[in-house]
């Protein structure tokens, strides 16, 4: 009893220490402990996580165990493994580019209209994010067929109107992210997320038709993979 009371503190001395540092070091490395922009978007994307985290954790334990997965394990191919990694390498590198950029003045900033559209985006991304996790218990970050959680096709909530409204909340999150920081690079590091999301995409979808009891009917009645009326 001892020991997992221990295992919890550290763990949660760990998160807290995330939650307070991530915006710290990011401004940190803008070389500016005024940079209002900054503390904004990265606060808020922290903000986020702890509020997902929290809900996973009082209202669905098990979607949270199931996110907490390591790559690789539970039926992952190697194929989406390799894109799994070079999302979270693309998202690392979209967190810190900016700040980067700032310091170094290495593109030109963008207009403060950009910024406030960039707040709707990020805003609209993410309750698309969120709400994936509470619509959908199956939110896995591996792509792999859940026999042992009595896996099923969610259709309801935001997986009624795109089949991957995770990846298009993730995607305005970043684009908008980028204006609210003034990045130019942040908006090129997009490019390349929406490109591998894309990729994997096609990918997961292969896996669910083959596995997954009724996702071909799915497709057939939400018609949108990411972008609704567009594709």
């Amino acid at each position: 009893m001892r020991a997992n009371w221990i295992s919890t503190r550290f763990g949660f001395t760990a998160a807290l220490g995330f939650v307070v540092g991530l915006p710290v070091l990011l401004v940190w490395l803008s070389g500016d402990w005024r940079w209002v922009r900054g503390w904004i978007c990265y606060s808020a994307w922290v903000a986020l996580m702890v509020i997902s985290f929290l809900w996973m954790r009082l209202k669905d334990p098990a979607l949270l165990a199931e996110r907490a997965r390591l790559p690789g394990r539970g039926g992952q191919s190697r194929s989406d493994l390799a894109i799994l990694l070079g999302v979270k390498v693309v998202w690392v590198a979209w967190m810190v580019l900016p700040p980067l950029e700032m310091r170094f003045g290495s593109t030109p900033r963008l207009p403060l209209w950009c910024a406030m559209c960039g707040g709707v985006l990020v805003t609209v991304g993410g309750f698309l994010m969120f709400r994936s996790f509470t619509d959908n218990t199956y939110a896995s970050q591996v792509v792999r067929i859940q026999a042992d959680r009595g896996h099923r096709v969610v259709d309801t909530g935001v997986y009624a109107m795109v089949r991957h409204p995770m990846y298009l909340g993730a995607s305005l999150l970043m684009i908008g992210g980028s204006l609210v920081l003034g990045s130019v690079a942040g908006l090129l590091t997009c490019m390349v997320m929406i490109l591998l999301i894309v990729v994997r995409i096609f990918g997961e979808e292969r896996t669910l038709v083959r596995g997954l009891e009724g996702y071909e009917a799915y497709r057939g009645k939400v018609r949108y993979r990411l972008v609704p009326r567009v594709w």
